[in-house]
């Protein structure tokens, strides 16, 4: 048993993908700084120094300033601005795969279209003969 893992584990779809992972780990957290610290901020100032982040709905009668005092009240909260700022992290993420694998698709060997052939058999003896021959030099019958 302990064989069949070292051999499952060593093949190279396994070891790609962990790799894929850890990359994809290491990318995540790129593009959720650039989300929140890049494009989050000026989309809040277009639309009017809005904090993404600090937006969100308090389920109960008490009044809160941010999210933060909120969850230190112990407050239930519909936290919509995170929500937002998800969103949008996962569309780039999305859409930088996307191109990624569009490129890799783009790079990848394609398989060469397979040529036509060159003999034919003949109907008599089934050699193989040149597929303009009208006559078969193996046993001279008549082809059509």
């Amino acid at each position: 048993m302990l064989k069949e893992f070292k051999e499952f584990a060593m093949r190279g779809s396994v070891i790609d993908l962990a790799v894929g992972v850890v990359i994809g780990a290491a990318f995540g957290k790129i593009v959720s700084s650039l989300v929140d610290d890049i494009i989050m901020p000026p989309i809040g100032r277009i639309v009017g120094h809005v904090d993404f982040s600090n937006l969100f709905v308090t389920l109960s009668e008490a009044h809160y300033d941010t999210l933060a005092d909120a969850k230190k009240a112990g407050a239930a909260t519909l936290n919509y601005g995170l929500f937002l700022n998800n969103v949008v992290n996962f569309l780039i993420v999305a859409f930088a795969i996307f191109i990624v694998v569009q490129q890799v698709n783009r790079w990848s060997k394609k398989p060469a279209p397979a040529a036509a052939p060159s003999t034919k058999e003949c109907p008599q003896c089934t050699m193989a003969i040149p597929i303009a021959a009208k006559r078969c030099p193996q046993c001279t019958s008549q082809l059509a």
